[in-house]
């Protein structure tokens, strides 16, 4: 089925409030040297967020080295080199007190024996370890679907695994120049048969039809996908992919109904969604 899609005149407005509970996130972020995608990719909920006394961390550093379409994340040749970052993560969220934190990080293809695999297991690893009354979320880069390196990560038992498709397929080489449909799949499908609670999220707003994000939705969810999570594409520069629109609210609504019917144990809808956004709702 094929539906209009109606189109939002104007961009959706971002909440921006400096609190007591932002300025102490802030505070933990900067004395233990972490980085967050909040701040790099440039997160329209970040304030939201570090109110909630909550942060995505962001590890093994600041530089990407891939430099997707849509992302604001700095891209070039890492020089990270800090094997103390999984502890320093740990004390963060032990600091902030979290009972659910997610974790993330920049591709590190330049990392060619797992492409930064042992510092993901060592951080779950430490979370669990010194905050064991935190579940712990990890929103990782697909490691060029290596298998050893995605066993490293789910032998770790993260209590949420999560990879984004980030968009449809038809436009995805456009979006994501250096990933791979296929792999992006491939990996949610592994982590699934790892009996990992498994999620993925999309943007839309590229130049994607109604039907092509239903029929993704679908896929995924065939996979055995229980979490998913949809959200307007913003653009981060003039040096980035262009909004080819701004989506009605009524057309996430509709998603999140459809999702819903397909199975979707956890599903999130709206024009300023990201991955990590209530992101303790979906355990």
């Amino acid at each position: 089925m094929i539906q209009k899609i109606a189109e939002r005149s104007v961009k959706p407005k971002i909440r921006l409030k400096v609190t007591q509970d932002y300025k102490f996130v802030n505070d933990v972020v900067q004395k233990n040297k972490l980085h967050t995608v909040c701040e790099e990719a440039r997160c329209p909920n970040m304030y939201e967020c570090w109110d909630r006394g909550t942060a995505t961390i962001m590890i093994l550093g600041d530089t990407c080295t891939r430099a997707c379409g849509f992302c604001a994340v700095k891209t070039g040749k890492p020089t990270w080199n800090d094997s103390l970052e999984p502890h320093r993560t740990a004390m963060a969220v032990k600091k902030m007190d979290l009972k659910h934190v997610v974790i993330t990080s920049v591709d590190r293809d330049d990392l060619r024996n797992d492409y930064g695999a042992s510092i993901w297991a060592e951080t779950i690893d430490q979370v669990h370890y010194h905050v064991p009354n935190c579940n712990v979320e990890v929103l990782t880069p697909d490691f060029k679907g290596f298998k050893p390196s995605l066993l490293k990560v789910f032998n770790a038992r993260p209590e949420i695994f999560s990879h984004n498709v980030e968009c449809v397929e038809r436009i995805s080489k456009l979006v994501r120049t250096q990933a791979n449909w296929q792999r992006s799949l491939d990996v949610l499908s592994y982590s699934v048969s790892n009996n990992l609670r498994t999620k993925t999220g999309m943007m839309v707003g590229l130049g994607e039809r109604f039907d092509e994000v239903v029929d993704t939705m679908r896929q995924v969810s065939d996979l055995g996908v229980k979490l998913f999570t949809i959200g307007q594409y913003l653009q981060p520069s003039q040096a980035h992919l262009p909004v080819d629109r701004y989506v009605e609210d009524q057309e996430f609504d509709d998603y999140k109904s459809i999702g819903i019917e397909m199975g979707f144990e956890h599903i999130k809808s709206g024009s300023l969604v990201r991955s990590s956004y209530h992101a303790d709702e979906g355990v």
